[in-house]
């Protein structure tokens, strides 16, 4: 519940308008009843007479109520009416006082006058003091129906105003609470995003990604929701609750205790069901992300479930998933769905229990039927809100877990960040030497370390290549380069500073990284290659060129503004290479980094596109990860590893006399004429 409320702290303001909304539609809610209860009890029972104090009376009545008061009363009322045939009561007078004086004194005269009534006087003074009020009218030849239409329709706009003022406040309160929850949405969605961009593989590996993608969906999607019935029913459940308790305490009905009853059977009932139910509502975000998961894994394996003819398999496993994610909502479902019969029971039987008890009370003339139709709405309205309030708090645990899930991805600190100390380089002042000294890593948690003491320094106008068997470190390395992870021991530096003092984005700048996964975004061809910040149209056009890619771009109907799918689904394996590559060359950067980025190039594109490659990259320093030996053939400094360490440097012929694994890799991938051949060049 604290994160749903720490989401919405930025919004304070506009949750505080909604809150005083709440509190004016709450005020509007509650005085209806009210309303209600004077419009029977004094617009229909009394015929629209307010109090004991009648605004014409006889002089001889007036004459009989000041005899049963005392003198001080007697002449407080004889000076209140004016002289004449008609006493008729003057417009300053203090009707508060006055109907405290003479209901008393009324009531007493009526119960002589109409001995056989059967009006008990006892406890219904200012009802029997109407009584005697309308007697005196109708001697009078008064209006009364004119009296009672006036009142009803005072009255009546009243209640028209306020409910009026009430939906005003809750077409508001709506519309305040739709704009908190969609921006509560709309920043999460951001911070959550910007949060995963700090990420390193570290928390990428923690979380993965079909997780992070159900909490930047669909937990921020129960977040945003939530917000919205807290704002409109969390909130104004309390305010009704505690106003409508207030307002059965001012009737002193006596009927409190059956709301106490009330209210403890609806506690009973909703926390049964939040014991049975709680579990599983904690569980079923992490089912979704199980579904997700497997979906996900089946999407994008498609082709090779169905070269093995796994089909079934698979199915059964999304099947699992899937099933498991149903019984668990079912189960939650059916709780629910049970929680309504029960508290609508438990409603209509407060409401038979209140007529019942109310009826009694109005025989023996301690409250007035307005009285009994006021509190069953208050009580109503208290028995609801308890129900909204108890229901909300089933509902609520999805939304906390959904919520802490999101503040766990936000309160995640990433491994890979900018230290107090980092500072700031210009592209421009950079050389790009970069030196390996004496770097050993581990990933985080990981008890054996990947590299050990690697220790060699890559010069600009030089190409550094790296070979080595699967599993021997090669991508590890090149990764601590552009500090996708930070070394175990040792230290990385470009120009002789360490890359750990340079801030992230510059030390990223400086660097074209090719992936060994070529990885295009939905768009163009023109965006992709257009990626990095300043790339102009005559850079991209070039940088395809040297990559080898131009040919098959100019063949496509639309050129550079052909549409790339999600991935760069709809081209090959080799054309997505040479747009990767394309993409790094475009960014002119001072180190160029490619993994193992010419294995789907066929030998010949791969030797003309290094060749092509050399002339642009002369003043930058090259580092190449391979696979295949005719790749590196040509590098001025090629470093063999294997199990993680440096076991051969030098040139192509120097390793083939020198190294054992190099020679071993050599042997596999070339004939023996070709590496006589080779050896002579």
């Amino acid at each position: 519940m604290k994160n749903i409320l720490r989401f919405m702290r930025g919004h304070g303001i506009l949750v505080l308008c909604v809150v005083v909304l709440l509190v004016v539609q709450a005020y509007s809610e509650l005085s209806l009843p009210d309303y209600t209860g004077d419009i029977i009890n004094i617009g229909l029972q009394r015929s629209g007479i307010e109090d004991s104090v009648p605004v014409k009376i006889r002089p001889e009545s007036l004459e009989m109520l000041k005899s049963v008061m005392n003198d001080a009363d007697a002449s407080y009322v004889e000076n209140s009416y004016s002289v004449g045939t008609v006493r008729e009561l003057k417009s300053g007078a203090d009707r508060s006082k006055l109907d405290k004086i003479m209901a008393v004194a009324e009531s007493d005269i009526y119960a002589k006058m109409m001995p056989d009534s059967g009006v008990s006087v006892k406890g219904m003074e200012d009802q029997v003091a109407v009584y005697y009020v309308l007697a005196e009218y109708k001697a009078l030849d008064v209006n009364v129906d004119k009296i009672r239409n006036a009142y009803l329709l005072k009255v009546g706009l009243r209640m028209l105003l306020m409910s009026a003022i009430m939906m005003a406040a809750g077409i508001l309160t709506c519309l305040l609470a739709s704009v908190i929850s969609a921006r509560v949405g709309r920043d999460l969605r951001q911070k959550v995003f910007s949060k995963v961009m700090t990420f390193s593989g570290s928390e990428l590996g923690r979380f993965e990604s079909a997780s992070l993608i159900t909490r930047a969906t669909n937990d921020i999607q129960q977040v945003q929701n939530t917000s919205v019935i807290f704002l409109r029913m969390v909130a104004y459940s309390p305010i009704l609750a505690i106003g409508g308790i207030i307002n059965v305490v001012n009737t002193r009905s006596g009927m409190g205790w059956i709301i106490v009853v009330a209210v403890t059977c609806l506690m009973l009932v909703v926390g049964t069901l939040m014991v049975i139910a709680m579990p599983k509502f904690k569980i079923m975000q992490k089912l979704i992300d199980n579904l997700n998961l497997v979906s996900r894994q089946l999407l994008t394996g498609v082709m090779p479930i169905r070269a093995f003819s796994r089909e079934a398999h698979e199915e059964e496993r999304f099947d699992k998933a899937n099933d498991a994610l149903y019984k668990n909502q079912m189960f939650t479902n059916v709780a629910m769905s049970f929680m309504m019969p029960v508290m609508m029971f438990i409603m209509n039987g407060v409401s038979v229990l209140i007529v019942w008890v109310g009826a009694d009370k109005i025989d023996k003339g301690n409250i007035q039927i307005g009285d009994l139709t006021a509190f069953i709405t208050y009580s109503m309205t208290i028995v609801t809100s308890f129900l909204i309030f108890t229901m909300i708090s089933i509902i609520l645990p999805r939304a906390c877990v959904a919520a802490d899930r999101i503040a766990e991805v936000l309160d995640t600190k990433p491994l890979i960040e900018d230290g107090a100390d980092a500072k700031s380089v210009k592209k421009e002042d950079i050389k790009g030497v970069v030196r390996f000294d004496h770097v050993s890593f581990a990933f985080p948690d990981a008890k054996e370390q990947v590299l050990t003491d690697i220790d060699f320094i890559a010069r600009p106008g030089e190409t550094t290549a790296i070979i080595g068997s699967t599993g021997s470190g090669k991508s590890a390395l090149i990764n601590l380069i552009p500090r996708f992870f930070d070394v175990t021991e040792g230290s990385v530096t470009i120009d002789g500073e360490d890359i750990r003092s340079i801030k992230l984005k510059d030390l990223r700048e400086l660097i074209g990284y090719v992936p060994q996964k070529a990885v295009l975004f939905s768009g163009t061809i023109d965006s992709n290659i257009r990626y990095a910040d300043g790339v102009s149209t005559d850079d991209m056009k070039e940088a395809s060129k040297i990559a080898q890619a131009s040919e098959f771009i100019s063949a496509k109907e639309d050129g550079y503004d052909s549409s790339v799918a999600q991935s760069g689904t709809n081209v090959s394996g080799g054309q997505r290479q040479r747009l990767s590559i394309a993409r790094a060359i475009a960014k002119k950067p001072k180190i160029y980094i490619f993994d193992d980025s010419f294995s789907a190039l066929d030998y010949a594109t791969d030797k003309k596109l290094r060749s092509e490659l050399k002339a642009v990259t002369k003043d930058a320093t090259v580092i190449i990860v391979a696979q295949r030996i005719s790749t590196i053939l040509d590098a001025d400094r090629i470093i063999v590893l294997d199990e993680g360490r440096i076991v051969g440097m030098g040139r192509h012929e120097e390793l083939l006399h020198n190294c054992k694994e190099y020679e071993e890799i050599a042997t596999s991938q070339l004939s023996e004429d070709e590496l006589r051949r080779k050896a002579g060049e």
